[in-house]
């Protein structure tokens, strides 16, 4: 089945061309460690998911580009085409000459409706190219105003035209430090609005993947590309082909996975780790073992880290019989951190030897899940852009709470001053949308919180 994905703002732009850029690499890498059939198997599973063949013999990318500016969208499409193995195709992307000023009310209120016939035209198209529509894969920011304004008017206009096909939204985190003064508020109000519209939230926390190209990558000056090519590198490692457990590629990737991370619809925010990552040049020095891969990915998942350097040993599940009845939640360790499900990805040398017993341990999920119902595996022999091995976990849990309970704080303390509301209501989002907006997540914390 096939994936359209939609880049909506100048993150999602630039982050969904370096999506398609490692998926291309990683179709037409040199793989020693599975069978030629195997492979040839792996590169039409991904070619009829992310990319469609019209007159030209180069794939052409099944995605609509949106943005309010012209600037990224014409770089984005030009890149592409440069490459030479991979293109956009020329009638499918939508742009306009002003921006939404990281106004979120802008992008939502004023850019969505006027613009909605013919974005959701160019979708129409696109998914009228599928033999099977599998669902639509947005990428987004929080921060801005086109990405996540306009992103989420469009997530919800997906909904009502396709409201049988998947949705699943990635969103990019702002830095704590900030990047605009109102990303909070425009933070709270698209992840409310997506909340009600799409299957389940990808997040990646600007701040986690910065570390990760400043200790793990060695990156000494830091640019946006350098953070979007990691994003991009975690993403092509879960949406790849991959085998589900019954000997063949998924044939509806979004489906399997959302079936697979969301049994229920007040949890629908999903977190992602993936190892190693390391510079490319030191990959030819560097050896590693399943064991040892997912010893260091256990605990991450338990000890709530961001990255395989300075993971907290010391958090320990708790041990079976020794807490109060599940009414009592204070008796789990402090940073303990409690699954509702999680997707194991592993993909290379060896894969089917691996043992991931331990992440069947019913002391790692929520006591109204069976741990058998709540942990999956996803194995194929074929590796990933250059990495012999790698693992990927994909995580319904409490990896998020804590920067949720952040920004809704932060969000709630300006709004208590009324501080920027009026950039809103110029446009017509009320103190009530606010209000309800608040209430939403307020929920969603509080059902995060009791696991």
């Amino acid at each position: 089945m096939s994936i359209i994905t939609v880049q909506l703002g100048q993150c999602g732009n630039q982050i969904g061309h370096e999506v398609f850029n490692s998926l291309c690499s990683d179709i037409h890498g040199t793989h020693g460690f599975c069978s030629k059939r195997e492979n040839e198997s792996y590169q039409d599973a991904c070619q009829e998911r992310f990319f469609c063949q019209e007159e030209s013999a180069v794939p052409v990318a099944r995605a609509v580009l949106v943005d309010m500016e012209p600037k990224v969208i014409s770089q984005t499409l030009s890149l592409a085409a440069s490459s030479g193995s991979w293109k956009y195709s020329n009638h499918s992307h939508f742009c306009q000459k002003q921006g939404s000023g990281n106004n979120w009310a802008n992008g939502y209120s004023v850019h969505g409706p006027r613009h909605k016939e013919a974005i959701m035209d160019l979708v129409q198209r696109e998914a009228e190219k599928c033999e099977r529509l599998g669902g639509f894969f947005t990428i987004m920011s929080l921060a801005g105003g086109t990405g996540s304004g306009l992103g989420a008017f469009v997530t919800q206009c997906l909904r009502d035209a396709f409201p049988t096909s998947f949705i699943l939204n990635h969103v990019i985190w702002p830095y704590g430090t900030g990047e605009v003064i109102v990303q909070n508020y425009n933070s709270v109000l698209t992840l409310s609005h997506l909340y009600q519209s799409a299957d389940a939230l990808l997040v990646h926390e600007n701040d986690v993947i910065h570390q990760i190209c400043a200790q793990l990558l060695h990156i000494k000056h830091i640019s946006f590309r350098d953070v979007n090519q990691v994003i991009a590198h975690q993403l092509g490692n879960v949406l790849q082909p991959a085998h589900t457990g019954q000997g063949h590629y998924s044939r509806n990737p979004l489906g399997d996975l959302l079936e697979t991370l969301v049994p229920h619809p007040e949890f629908r925010m999903l977190g992602l780790r993936n190892i190693p990552q390391m510079p490319e040049k030191s990959l030819a020095f560097s050896t590693f073992s399943w064991p040892g891969l997912l010893k260091h990915l256990r605990q991450m998942l338990i000890a709530r880290a961001k990255m395989e350097e300075g993971i907290d040993w010391q958090v320990r599940p708790p041990c079976p019989g020794s807490s109060l009845p599940s009414s009592h939640p204070t008796t789990k360790p402090l940073h303990f951190n409690t699954s509702i499900a999680n997707l194991v990805i592993l993909r290379g040398k060896g894969v089917h030897g691996a043992d991931l017993g331990s992440f069947q341990d019913p002391s790692l999920y929520t006591s109204w899940l069976n741990p058998q119902d709540a942990f999956n595996a996803w194995k194929t022999p074929r590796a990933f852009n250059k990495y012999e091995k790698s693992a990927s976990l994909v995580s319904n849990s409490q990896f998020l709470l804590k920067p949720l309970d952040s920004i809704v704080g932060k969000a709630w303390k300006m709004f208590a001053s009324k501080a920027y509301v009026h950039q809103y209501t110029k446009f017509g989002i009320q103190e009530e949308d606010f209000l309800d907006s608040f209430t939403t997540l307020e929920q969603v914390i509080s059902s995060y919180t009791t696991l």
